[in-house]
């Protein structure tokens, strides 16, 4: 941007953000039912219990990371304390940790929703998901709860998928399924991707996760009511701590911080095709091979991961060194003739060539972004102007912050670069005209691609371990 400040919207939020944890005792907690809170920011700590997975907490490429996490860390920063996150291995044992008097609040996703423990404060939901069975693609699809009898249907113990297959039970009594108390709900997929396991009921959210390394599996139906997700505390005469999250999440959610959290997570695996994923899986095996080493060494030279480069070199070319587009660009990076004189790629053919000017490419738009971007936003704008080009990404982000968004964030910029086909706004951008769909999809499919290629390719950056083989059969 033409300016260092932050956008006024930024600024506004920024503001109520960091107002929220000075308001939390004086809108509605009395010095009385104050203390829980004071005991939390006098100890400088908030306690979070929550059960590994891919929606809540994990260890990724840039250290902790899931959903449940970066919510529960951001509450922790507003409250102006850190946040300690006590990890145990299994949904069923969340709230049990939560009793027993070892954390403060816990975070589990849908396996905490509906709980009837009158011990248990949950928070108002902050959003929903809906439930799917899944089966594997290639066997018979079940299309209803009855066609689920004489089927392989295994759940989570101690969790809300459980719950609803007691529900559908009582309708259909001949409906048999099994509760596991060794398997999270990521780990069931795997075992139905592998062929391990017939049916299993999950959630959109994990299932938009695991999408990228799973794209065997299918949706069979989906159950017909959304379930809410909210946080946990313990109940009793003190509602202060549960007060100030509840306020939280209506901030958060209404400055659309929540919907930002679900794009980062969940937002390109809910809108990956999975029969290009099922063709990327192949591809991986039987061509990625030739291109490695190419990736490899233009990675370490360009302080880049490899992988990130070979997503973009699939979506650009499916890895075939001799593509040429209808409108000139070419080459397994699909460098334009522009694009290529100016990282030095005199044959846009070789592949090696081209990985490298791809690579330096890539680098150059991320070393001249505003330093305030963080990651992972960074990154995704960035291979967006690889994509549309810098200039027309400067457009649509200029284009966010009028319309009231925050041009350094991706889930922003993102709805608003289909503006620079529209006639009523291209006009007022300064580089005009440009196919602003394209980039948001390219965007989108590379995230698909990259973290597919961190499960396939594990060994250069920390990923969860397969669900289908980390832990025995069933």
């Amino acid at each position: 941007m033409r300016r260092a400040d932050p956008p006024l919207p930024a600024r506004r939020l920024a503001r109520a953000l960091a107002l929220t944890s000075a308001l939390l005792l004086l809108a509605g907690a009395s010095p009385a039912d104050a203390s829980r809170l004071d005991a939390v920011q006098r100890k400088g700590e908030l306690v979070l219990v929550t059960h590994a997975s891919t929606t809540t907490y994990y260890e990724g490429g840039h250290g902790p990371a899931g959903f449940e996490y970066d919510l529960a860390r951001h509450f922790a920063e507003h409250l102006g304390v850190r946040l300690r996150v006590d990890v145990v291995p299994r949904p069923d044992q969340v709230l049990v940790r939560l009793l027993a008097g070892d954390a403060d609040f816990a975070a589990g996703g849908i396996a905490l929703t509906r709980v009837n423990d009158p011990r248990v404060r949950l928070t108002r939901p902050y959003r929903r998901v809906r439930l799917h069975f899944v089966y594997r693609r290639g066997s018979a699809r079940p299309r209803d709860p009855g066609a689920l009898i004489g089927r392989e249907v295994v759940v989570p113990a101690g969790t809300i998928y459980a719950e609803h297959m007691r529900a559908l039970a009582a309708r259909h009594p001949d409906l048999a399924w099994r509760e596991v108390a060794h398997r999270r709900p990521e780990e069931l997929l795997g075992r139905v991707a592998h062929g391990r396991l017939d049916v299993a009921l999950t959630d959109a959210d994990t299932l938009a996760a695991n999408r990228p390394y799973y794209p065997q599996v299918r949706v069979a139906f989906s159950l017909p009511r959304s379930e809410p997700l909210a946080w946990a505390f313990p109940a009793g005469a003190d509602a202060s701590l549960y007060r100030a999250a509840n306020r939280y999440l209506a901030i958060h959610r209404r400055a659309g911080m929540i919907a930002h959290l679900v794009d980062r997570y969940y937002g390109p695996g809910s809108r990956a095709n999975v029969i290009n994923l099922s063709v990327f899986h192949e591809r991986a095996r039987e061509r990625l091979p030739r291109y490695r080493a190419m990736f490899r060494r233009a990675g370490a030279a360009h302080d880049l991961d490899w992988r990130l480069l070979a997503a973009i070199g699939y979506q650009e070319s499916y890895w075939d060194p001799g593509s040429v587009s209808p409108t000139g660009v070419r080459g397994l990076m699909m460098l334009t003739r522009v694009t290529a004189r100016e990282v030095g790629v005199r044959d846009r053919l070789d592949p090696d060539a081209s990985i490298s000017g791809g690579a330096r490419y890539l680098r150059g738009i991320l070393d001249r972004l505003p330093p305030r971007i963080a990651h992972p936003d960074r990154l995704w704008l960035a291979l967006a102007a690889y994509n549309v080009g810098p200039s027309h990404l400067e457009d649509a982000r200029i284009l966010t912050e009028k319309l009231g968004g925050n041009p350094d964030r991706w889930s922003d910029v993102r709805e608003h670069l289909p503006l620079l086909a529209d006639p009523e706004w291209y006009p007022q951008t300064r580089y005009g005209q440009a196919r602003g769909r394209e980039p948001v999809r390219f965007v989108d499919r590379v995230r698909v691609y990259y973290r597919a290629l961190q499960k396939l390719e594990p060994e250069d950056a920390p990923a969860l371990p397969d669900p289908a083989t980390a832990v025995p059969a069933i």
